[in-house]
């Protein structure tokens, strides 16, 4: 690295989880800066001001970490364990919003993957700061962040060189937040008060999500997710809530049913289960996952949200995640996820938290309830699912289930170890709903996937669209936002959607954007044929009440994750026109604001242009080709990459099998 850029010489801003990097036990806190410092300095970074901010539970950190951290000057913020990466990305985007390039920019987390790296890398063709990355354990190779170098924690804070001598007391430069009262001081006594206070704890409770507080509903399969041998059983109930605690729910009452064949599972385990209250389900094996489907789905119904949801299970991907995340758009749970082999990593599920079962139970805390000998728990229930029976008598339940009549009823009129996905059968255009009837309505355009016809007029675009709008009951106000390489839109496309209030973009803008200046209830309307874009949308609407139409020029031979209110062909949406006549308005006076801005929009490189001609002009000007190849290039980098790291995966599993089949060998 030359030393030469200006991100060189600029400030460098540094945000660090405690949790996922902490100091190591016995590491003197003051050592932090000097090496992340040093780290830059041979990098070339030696006279730039550098400012971290540490994030963690503050309550957990001791007062010699503490003190030791704000006397270099390193700010200190607290946050529940839970909500730091969010916390810390939220502060992210502020200052970035603040402190415009050039600048550099670290962060120190485990947690940079999935919607992160994926959001950060979106803002990062915006505004392109010098990135680098520190963790404890190395990330996913397909993060999809451009970064100058990355460190391992541990030889990062390894980095030679003597600790700054510090008088005694704490850097003026030192700050202390609570960013969950939204609290500051410098003092380090005044933060550990504020931290033990009664406003403090009742902001925090107080903080909490409703579903924080309401009922948790687990779903168990035992044949994935076995009770090691040697386990007592009864502790399985404590472990799981003792979890829902440490993240802030422990009010909420806990209802868990067990799914299985119980004629494997031995009477001690299903004593001990049942001691405890939980329900033990009956199901044949193969069943077992469409019969706890089918029970979630009849429990969502009776049970409104706020609530929470636990599924433990290794079999949720597929069909199953297709459908909950579906539902999950419509009707919106905390979800949570504990498995015994880790799931792929394609879920489409947006969940709060996720652990593996074994490491489950084994969390800390006192010896299971004490219960009389030979009793059951008073809520414990047994179900056979084949035959509809239940009861309360362990006893009982042994003998329905090596009875004749079960026996018949398993064989003949066991459920279907089909899923059936309930969502498939929605219907495709719904009427409008009254809180998105009159909300505004935001129109993403792909106009390389959905072009306009030849022969058609662009001036009818919008009149189309809204036309069909109108019919299903939506009134609100229209924007709409073409993205394509306008290199290769003819210009009399161009000229006629601007003078109707479309606007140009080359590159797809990012969702979330849009969401912070406009939400929810509202509509957002996606005209494309990609069907990879609209699952990574999906997230957002499992959290937000956004209302989603889609548009295609073929239709999806895959049903895709987002959860639409209606559908429609590219290209009969634009007959539309056709059959109904249409007076085109001037833009609204939103409009016309939107369009004084320029309705010519380059994103590559954040360029607004009033006309065609200056639009036009951009596009051929060396700037933005230099921009334009440095896009090109990091994106066939990441694929060659990628690629890269899928041929190392296969060749790592083929020689597993290998070994796997020359051990069997050498044994026989």
């Amino acid at each position: 690295m030359s030393g030469n850029d200006d991100a060189e010489t600029a400030k460098i801003e540094v945000w660090w989880d405690m949790k996922d990097c902490p100091i190591p036990e016995g590491y003197d806190a003051r050592r932090v800066r000097p090496s992340i410092e040093r780290a830059f300095n041979k990098r070339g970074y030696s006279t730039c001001p550098v400012s971290i901010t540490a994030y963690g539970d503050q309550n957990q950190t001791p007062c010699h970490v503490l003190r030791g951290l704000s006397s270099t000057g390193v700010a200190v913020a607290h946050t529940k364990s839970e909500s730091t990466r969010s916390v810390m990305y939220r502060d992210m985007v502020e200052w970035r919003g603040q402190n415009p390039p050039p600048g550099t920019m670290m962060i120190i987390s485990d947690q940079v993957g999935g919607d992160l790296s994926w959001d950060l890398a979106r803002l990062q063709q915006r505004t392109r700061y010098q990135l680098f990355l520190a963790y404890s354990i190395k990330p996913c190779n397909d993060l999809f962040l451009l970064y100058r170098a990355n460190w391992r924690w541990e030889q990062l804070l390894e980095e030679e060189g003597a600790a700054p001598l510090v008088v005694g007391g704490l850097s003026s430069a030192a700050m202390f937040y609570c960013k969950s009262c939204n609290f500051d001081c410098q003092s380090l006594e005044k933060f550990r008060k504020h931290l033990s206070s009664y406003k403090h704890g009742m902001e925090m409770m107080l903080g909490n999500d409703a579903a924080e507080t309401s009922k948790i509903e687990v779903w168990w399969d035992m044949k994935d997710c076995p009770i090691p041998e040697g386990y007592d059983a009864r502790p399985v109930r404590p472990s799981i809530e003792r979890a829902f605690n440490k993240l802030g729910y422990s009010t909420c009452p806990v209802s868990i049913t067990a799914y299985g064949d119980q004629n494997q599972t031995p009477c001690h385990v299903l004593r001990g289960l049942s001691s405890t209250g939980v329900a033990v389900a009956h199901t044949k094996s193969e069943s077992t996952r469409s019969v706890m489907h089918r029970d979630m789905v009849e429990w969502r119904g009776q049970n409104p949200p706020p609530a929470t949801i636990l599924i433990i299970s290794d079999q949720v991907e597929g069909d199953f995640s297709w459908d909950l995340a579906r539902l999950q758009q419509r009707t919106r749970y905390h979800l949570f996820l504990a498995y015994s082999s880790k799931p792929c990593n394609d879920l489409f599920l947006l969940r709060y938290a996720n652990w593996r079962w074994e490491k489950l139970l084994e969390e800390e805390g006192g010896t299971p309830p004490l219960v009389a000998t030979g009793g059951l728990s008073s809520a414990a229930v047994f179900y056979c699912k084949s035959c509809n029976f239940n009861c309360q008598s362990l006893k009982t339940f042994r003998k329905h289930l090596s009875s004749y009549k079960h026996g018949l009823e398993d064989a003949i009129n066991s459920p279907d170890s089909r899923l059936l996905c309930v969502t498939k059968t929605w219907a495709k255009n719904y009427p409008a709903t009254p809180e998105h009837a009159t909300a505004k309505i935001h129109v993403l355009w792909d106009m390389n996937d959905s072009p306009i016809p030849e022969g058609y007029d662009a001036c009818r675009v919008r009149p189309s669209i809204e036309r069909a709008f109108k019919e299903l009951g939506y009134t609100g106000p229209v924007s709409i936002t073409a993205f394509a390489d306008q290199k290769q839109t003819p210009d009399h496309h161009l000229l006629a959607l601007s003078s109707t209030g479309v606007l140009h973009s080359r590159m797809i803008t990012n969702f979330e954007e849009w969401a912070e200046d406009n939400p929810a209830p509202a509509t957002v309307m996606i005209i494309s044929d990609r069907l990879g874009w609209r699952m990574s949308q999906s997230s957002l609407l499992q959290k937000s009440n956004y209302n989603c139409l889609l548009a295609y020029s073929v239709r999806p031979f895959v049903k895709p994750t987002l959860l639409t209110s209606a559908e429609w062909l590219w290209e009969s949406l634009l007959a539309v026109s056709e059959t109904k006549r249409h007076t085109l308005q001037k833009c609204s006076g939103s409009e016309m604001v939107v369009a004084s801005t320029g309705m010519f929009y380059c994103d590559l490189c954040d360029c607004h242009c009033k006309s065609l001609d200056d639009f036009k002009k951009h596009l051929s000007r060396e700037e933005h080709t230099h921009e334009d190849n440095i896009m090109n290039t990091h994106f066939q980098s990441f694929r060659h990459r990628h690629r890269q790291f899928k041929m190392s995966k296969y060749h790592d599993e083929a020689s597993r099998i290998s070994s796997q089949d020359q051990t069997y060998e050498e044994n026989r």
